[in-house]
This record gives C-alpha cells, sequence and structure tokens, in this order.
C-alpha cells in the first residue's frame, strides 16, 4: 500500500497540523526538511518529533493516543526507594548532557536506534542552545544512568534514557518528576507508551488534549534556577 505523505520545505519551518498525521503508521506526519534548531523548536512546540534510522529519509511524527506523566503525580515505588537509600548514587542536571546523548545512543545500537550521528549533533546544539536538558546518575564519578529531552515552557518532551546499571534511569526519572514540579512543571511527554514508561506510571491521553495541554503551558515561564547546573535532591513540599 503506498503511503502519501507532504514533504517539508527545505526554507520554510512550517509543519502540517497534527491532526493530519496517519493512523498507520500511527502519527507518521511528514518527512523531509532538517534537524536545524528553528525547525526542531516549532516542532516540539506542535507536539511532532522526528524519528528515523540512518536508512531512511527525516521522519516527522505526532502519533495518537501520546503517552505522558503529570510529575506532581509521580510516586516511586517502595522497592525503587529502599534501592536509592541503599545505592549512595548522586543525581544531576545538566553537567554531562552530551554524555547523556551519547550513551542513549549507544546503548541501542544492537536494536538500532533512531539516534543517528546527525539527531546527535542536532540535541547537543540545542542543549548548547539552552533547551536541551540531561539528569545524570552517578556511582561516585561513573556515569551510570540518565535521561534527556526539551523544554517547551510548563512541559518536558522527554526523548530517551539509558542504564548501565539497576534502576539508575528510573532514580533519574524520579528526581526530575520531583525537580520539574518543584519549579513548576506541569507535564512529561513520553512519545509512545512502552512497557518501561508503564512501569514509570505514563498513561496514554488523545493527542486532541495533549495538543491543548502543550498549547496551554508552551509559553509558560518556569522558575529560573530549574535548568541550571546543579545537583538533584528530593524536595521536601
Amino acid at each position: 500500500m503506498a503511503i502519501y505523505l507532504p514533504e517539508l520545505d527545505p526554507v520554510n519551518i512550517e509543519f502540517p497540523t497534527p491532526d493530519s498525521a496517519l493512523a498507520e503508521p500511527n502519527g507518521l506526519l511528514a518527512f523531509g526538511g532538517d534537524l536545524r534548531p528553528e525547525r526542531l523548536l516549532c516542532a516540539y512546540r506542535q507536539g511532532i518529533f522526528p524519528w528515523f534510522s540512518d536508512n531512511e529519509p527525516l521522519l516527522w511524527w505526532s502519533p495518537a493516543p501520546r503517552a505522558i506523566v503529570l510529575p506532581m503525580q509521580f510516586r516511586p515505588s517502595k522497592s525503587l526507594r529502599k534501592f536509592y537509600r541503599k545505592s549512595g548514587y548522586q543525581v544531576t542536571l545538566n553537567h554531562a548532557c552530551h554524555d547523556v546523548i551519547r550513551l542513549c545512543a549507544e546503548t541501542r545500537a544492537n536494536e538500532g536506534t533512531w539516534i543517528t550521528c546527525d539527531m546527535i549533533q542536532a540535541y547537543q546544539h540545542l542543549h548548547r542552545l539552552g533547551y536541551c536538558h540531561s539528569v545524570e546518575v552517578w556511582d561516585h564519578k561513573t556515569l551510570i544512568g540518565g535521561l534527556y529531552g526539551i523544554s517547551v515552557g510548563g512541559v518536558f518532551c522527554g526523548e530517551s534514557m539509558f542504564s548501565l546499571a539497576d534502576n539508575a534511569s528510573k532514580i533519574a526519572f524520579w528526581f526530575f518528576c520531583d525537580h520539574f514540579a518543584h519549579h513548576g512543571g506541569q507535564l512529561i511527554d513520553c512519545q509512545v507508551m512502552n512497557d518501561h514508561l508503564a512501569s514509570l506510571g505514563a498513561v496514554e491521553i488523545e493527542r486532541e488534549l495533549f495538543t491543548q495541554c502543550l498549547q496551554q503551558q508552551r509559553d509558560a515561564i518556569l522558575k529560573t534556577e530549574c535548568y541550571q547546573p546543579q545537583e538533584l535532591t528530593l524536595s521536601l513540599s
């Protein structure tokens, strides 16, 4: 069966509306364009993200339903709390974003990854511009887990996470939820549901509702220190 997709203009950064995305493959919206910061930020502000492999054209997606987490409602399991207390792990924000992105790609090399060399460079560029952020989990001075994503006002668009030790990515997510909620964050976009996200409490909502929430929150201003490099601790409030 042939699939007809709009091709993005090489200069104009506008996208088709997300509700015009295909039902099969779920959420496929357009192809082409590039990964320059202006286009990427325009995409995320509309709930659109790139997802493609090395042997594919640049593909853009807006799936339905959408997997999300409300950070203020995240509750770590008793076993995760117990594990963390015994682990001695440290958690930081924006201390090693380039390394987190690279490790997210490398740890998926055997299963095939959408985090291509071009994607790595694009998101590292967004980090230098202040839009891409990472959470790191350390065992002493060794980076053992983390996550990264894009900030869009009161929404954090999660891109990927990795774990080189038990529960490292879950601890990164737990600490970020606590930090993000404490600084005014309202919603974490997890894109497409999987078993790991479900274990973290992700739920699915309709694309229309997600788009409405994004439109309401994308120009929100969080507390100034939200994304400053820092060690993360659990808030008391």
